[in-house]
């Protein structure tokens, strides 16, 4: 095997792994929910500056 068909193997497996992350976290989760950012929210209100 070369060193390119290992990478290209690796990459396969990459891409897998991401769809089957991706569609499992999409039938956990709602839509609302991974697009909410509470950290964001809170971020904004403590970097709101004085003038």
């Amino acid at each position: 095997m070369t060193l390119a068909n290992v990478g290209w193997g690796l990459s396969a497996l990459l891409a897998a792994w991401m769809l089957y992350d991706w569609l499992k976290t999409d039938t956990k989760y709602s839509e609302e929910m991974l697009t909410s950012s509470r950290e964001g929210e809170i971020e904004a209100v403590s970097e709101r500056h004085q003038i």
